[in-house]
């Protein structure tokens, strides 16, 4: 019995260690899938569809060939469209049936478009020389643009891999049970020889012992008979038992058991078909905040570098409107007198607040704040950003220096995004043009202006810097042969309102103030000097002269109806213009 139950252990971990080897070499499955395609036609982009890329799980690696400069980029599937635009392109999709890409050509009415390489719309951007190789996990609302220089021919070759897990975890376990199968066999076998030496040790040999006289022979009973057939019958059955046994546990050894990782089970995984129907639309917020991050370094660095080398073209590349207006102002009067100081700085982050426009369509707005971790001193800016078109990079078009101490309105997350309101919108206490207008009259007015009450007074700087009180100390500082008269109106740039959480909003408006000093006396006249002698070039008329003050003013203001006041959250001020009257 011993022999067997050795014989049975031996039989089972062979088994188990051969079955548990084999999965890990003749039974392994691939360990990556890939497909591949080509393009011969001679658009200037190709675009890979997000359902391609998730035809199978896992990171999703592509590889491009060109034999000239290869640029890729990935961003959301409508913002690559609308990029694209009625340009030809090759559109690579994946076919649900037999899980291969497939390649059609879309003509369109433009054959050259602008080189796509770092547009605002990417989320992320590549170039290379003749074969680039990228690892990225995308979702399928997310699409790959790939192009040359915009002139020459996309890159023709293309092939998308996904690691498959081929994993076996139980065989560790199989050779692990094996192997103690055969040590338990082992043990058996010992066993069983030390017995058998035991059993089958020396013995005497036996004396003789004297004949028996033979019994009589005689003729047994029916009944002794029956005696005898019961007892072979019990022989018989003690027999079998232990021998049935003996063969169920040599059956049961030899069966191998199903495992979850069979080669049936690992076989490649085929494509899902995907879904037809169209989901509900969505609008969607107009940036990610990643994209955000990446927008603002790249606004500080040309902002920096156009700063110092005074640069107007450069700076036409990411500002515009009233913030715009403001640069070139200053590079005029610093080239006229280099002790003028720059602008402030535009830091490269950290991006402390998101606040994009939910918006599939253009022109596209954006709000975002940004401090300055290199120096604590400075107050954080608030930057609205612009893009006119899908091609086109965002613009700054306000960049507000943000009050010490103040307490911003609770805003809509940034992966939801928020509306942008018309610039008449009567959802607010007061429209944006009717909030640009009331402050200017409190500057110049202060207490006595009808709309003092509906503006906080506490934590405001620009009154202490500009306000009556300022104004009125001018005028008594000018000569008596001069006068000062002082003016506002709209600013060239729209006002824009991004709604918050409680249905009030963040509002920018541009203000020109304006301030005219002319003799009195005919035959007299005003000198000047500073800023206004290097934007004008005039130290000394007879006529006077008109100087403009732009300011870029961030205010919070509240819902219709709320007994809230308008708050100034921040402001940029600066000198614009200035011109010797007429």
């Amino acid at each position: 019995m011993r022999f067997v139950l050795a014989i049975v252990s031996f039989m089972l971990a062979a088994v188990l260690i051969g079955y548990g080897i084999a999965q890990q070499t003749i039974l392994a499955t691939p360990d990556t899938v890939s497909v591949s395609a080509e393009t011969d036609g001679t658009a200037p982009l190709t675009v890979i569809s997000g359902e391609a890329f998730n035809a199978y799980s896992g990171n999703q690696t592509i590889r491009i060939e060109s034999p000239r400069r290869i640029v890729a980029a990935y961003g959301r599937s409508t913002d690559v469209l609308a990029w694209v635009g009625d340009a030809s392109y090759n559109m690579v999709t994946l076919d649900p049936e037999t899980g291969e890409l497939a390649t059609e050509t879309v003509t369109g009415s433009e054959q050259e478009v602008p080189d796509p390489y770092n547009s605002d719309l990417w989320l992320e951007s590549y170039e290379a020389e003749n074969e680039l190789a990228l690892t990225v996990k995308i979702p399928s609302d997310v699409s790959f643009i790939l192009a040359s220089d915009g002139i020459e021919p996309a890159p023709n070759a293309v092939s998308l891999s996904w690691p498959l897990d081929n994993s076996t975890p139980w065989a560790g376990t199989l050779i692990v049970g094996g192997a103690a199968a055969l040590l338990i066999g082992l043990i058996f076998l010992m066993w069983a020889v030390h017995h058998m030496r035991r059993a089958g040790g020396p013995r005497r040999k036996p004396q003789k012992m004297p004949k028996v006289p033979k019994k009589p022979r005689y003729k047994p009973s029916k009944r002794a008979a029956k005696a005898s057939d019961a007892v072979s019958l019990r022989t018989s059955a003690r027999v079998a038992v232990p021998a049935v046994l003996v063969s169920a546990l040599i059956l049961s050894g030899c069966t191998a058991t199903s495992t979850s990782n069979s080669a049936a089970d690992q076989s490649a995984p085929t494509p899902t078909p995907t879904s037809t129907s169209d989901p509900a639309p969505v609008t969607s917020p107009a940036v990610a905040v990643r994209q955000v991050e990446k927008i603002v370094a790249q606004i500080s660095a040309v902002s920096q570098k156009a700063d110092e080398d005074r640069d107007a073209d450069l700076i036409e590349t990411r500002f515009s409107d009233a913030a715009l207006e403001y640069r070139l102002a200053n590079y005029k009067m610093r080239k006229a007198d280099d002790s003028i100081a720059q602008p402030v700085a535009i830091p490269d982050g950290p991006v402390q607040l998101t606040l994009p426009q939910q918006t599939d369509t253009w022109p596209r707005t954006v709000f975002t704040i940004i401090l300055d971790e290199t120096d604590s001193t400075v107050a954080p800016i608030a930057l609205f950003l612009e893009q006119e078109t899908p091609r086109d990079n965002y613009k700054v078009s306000y960049a507000v220096n943000l009050e010490p101490s103040i307490v911003f309105p609770d805003v809509a997350a940034a992966s939801v995004g928020t509306s942008r309101l018309p610039a008449d919108s009567g959802l607010l206490r007061s429209t944006p043009t009717e909030v640009a207008l009331d402050y200017a009259e409190i500057l110049e007015q202060d207490v006595d202006s009808d709309s003092y009450l509906d503006f906080q007074a506490e934590g405001d700087s620009l009154r202490v810097s500009v306000g009556l009180d300022v104004k009125k100390k001018e005028k008594a500082e000018l000569s008596s042969t001069a006068t000062l008269t002082y003016g506002h109106e709209l600013g060239s740039a729209d006002p824009i309102a991004m709604a918050t959480i409680d249905a009030g909003a963040i509002v920018a408006v541009h203000l020109y103030e304006t301030k005219v000093a002319a003799p009195k006396e005919e035959g007299s006249a005003v000198t000047f000097s500073g800023q206004t002698k290097a934007l004008s070039g005039i130290s000394i008329t007879e006529e006077g002269i008109k100087s403009t003050y732009g300011d870029q003013l961030l205010f919070y203001v509240p819902a219709a109806g709320s007994g809230e006041k308008i708050v100034l959250l921040g402001y940029t001020q600066g000198l614009v213009a200035a011109s010797e009257l007429k």
